[in-house]
């Protein structure tokens, strides 16, 4: 059905880019906070610098997120408005939390915080700074909450056609909140720690503002290093629930087609969908289960054997999702996750080595890293999203009975043009601001500015 691809690619399209900005928000926030934390405590002006150049950063990442996140909201009720109305009493809920308390809190007290460096003092105006950087992750919540229903419905009874809450407490306690929300705020830490660690580098092989982009280097560094040990983590016991809630994703993204005890994990493979088949793999015996119960033995369900379960409970259909794609999209999320875990630990053995700015080459590869976690957050909601397929509410609701009825291909593609073009426009103001920003540098405080208390604690960040 031509509406139906041309609603999941405009979906898909919105989603997409309103996520390269979400991330950087939840870690941005939190790294600006401890920056004007730093600046309160020691009165050192070098952190009021570094809160002040990377808090213009993120109100230009902000402004973005904001803009593009509108536009998600009315597509619930043009082009998925079967699916508004069958999960409408669930879906809304948290959505509208997330609006009235989380955005707002976060929205007024960023107010505050912009406006409020000659009027607040200084105790005052670091707590706004960080109720931004709650509300931020907050929020984040309220959405995992909601789209979590979606993966793993909790909560609900079917009535008159609808999903119905019976009861909000199962809703927000939701097991696959717990895996998710974890994952994803961590990996939004480890998204700003990259930005602050590559342009950092690029003004350190520039020999700009030295002090400033040291400091803030080591805090990124350390920051990123932490954060994304968790996403590993979290990721590993979230494979693990996975295979439990939803074993069809999990045996996709791995291409397990027959059901094995123990059950090696492929490395690579030449996956033939239409066969149903790989017809070339290097797999480590015994890993799949390692990964799925902590221990190298135990069965794994293949994709032929849960095919034939969804068949025998929902009735004739294909339950298969997107094979190739989820496959290589999970190894490109492990890779780059790898990565990301071995760049911190080498820079921070050259930092406290004193050769960091002797590394060129380094810093030009922490530069060029930058995109590296953007590649991860999209390909991970890729594989939450497709891997999920056919379903839009997990068990409940197949994607096409969720799509607007009243919603004509034409109009579907005038729109997807339009924002496509829209946002096309918005991401070359995005770039634009952020490089000139970013080439600016930090702004020098002037000797009125400069603070008068002592440099206690100083040395932590030194």
């Amino acid at each position: 059905m031509t509406e139906l691809i041309l609603s999941r690619l405009q979906f898909a399209v919105i989603t997409s880019y309103h996520f390269l900005f979400v991330p950087l928000t939840l870690g941005l926030s939190v790294l600006v906070a401890m920056m004007e934390t730093w600046y309160v405590r020691t009165g050192n002006e070098t952190y009021k610098k570094m809160t002040k150049f990377w808090g213009k950063l993120f109100l230009i990442n902000f402004a973005m997120g904001v803009v593009t996140g509108i536009v998600q909201e009315f597509q619930f009720g043009m082009n998925w408005s079967e699916y508004s109305r069958f999960v409408g009493d669930i879906f809304g809920a948290p959505l509208a939390i997330e609006a009235l308390l989380a955005f707002f809190l976060e929205s007024t007290f960023l107010g505050l915080w912009i406006f409020g460096w000659d009027k607040l003092s200084k105790k005052v105006h670091l707590m706004t700074i960080w109720l931004v950087a709650i509300a931020s992750n907050l929020s984040a919540l309220w959405i995992l909450i909601a789209n979590s229903f979606m993966q793993e419905p909790v909560g609900y009874v079917l009535r008159n056609g609808r999903a119905e809450m019976v009861d909000f407490l199962a809703l927000i306690t939701n097991p696959h909140v717990f895996y998710q929300y974890p994952h994803t705020v961590l990996s939004g830490f480890v998204t700003a720690a990259f930005f602050v660690m590559g342009i950092s580098a690029y003004h350190l092989l520039k020999r700009n503002h030295l002090d400033v982009f040291r400091r803030s280097f080591y805090m990124a560094v350390i920051f990123g290093l932490i954060s994304a040990l968790g996403v590993a983590g979290v990721g590993h016991l979230q494979a693990m629930h996975l295979v439990e809630a939803q074993p069809m994703k999990m045996a996709a993204a791995e291409a397990h087609w027959e059901t094995e005890n123990p059950a090696g994990l492929s490395l690579i493979a030449s996956i033939d969908e239409t066969g149903q088949k790989n017809n070339f793999e290097i797999k480590i015996p015994g890993l799949l289960s390692f990964l799925s119960f902590n221990r190298f033995t135990g069965e794994v369900k293949g994709i032929h054997e849960l095919q034939a379960a969804a068949v025998e409970q929902y009735g004739p259909g294909n339950y298969v999702p997107q094979v190739t794609s989820l496959f290589w999209s999970f190894r490109i999320m492990l890779g780059a996750g790898m990565w990301l875990i071995l760049i911190p630990i080498v820079g921070l053995y050259f930092y406290k080595t004193n050769r960091l700015e002797q590394k060129p080459w380094f810093l030009k590869l922490v530069l060029w890293t930058i995109p590296v976690p953007y590649i991860a957050n999209t390909v991970g909601w890729y594989m939450a999203e497709v891997g999920r397929m056919p379903w839009i509410v997990y068990g409940i609701q197949k994607v096409e009975a969720g799509l607007s009825t009243s919603v004509s291909a034409l109009s579907i593609l005038i729109t997807f043009v339009g924002f496509t073009l829209i946002y096309g426009v918005l991401a070359v103001v995005d770039v634009y601001l952020l490089l000139k920003f970013i080439k600016q540098g930090p702004e020098e405080v002037s000797v009125d500015e400069a603070p008068k208390s002592g440099i206690k604690g100083a040395s932590l960040w030194t």
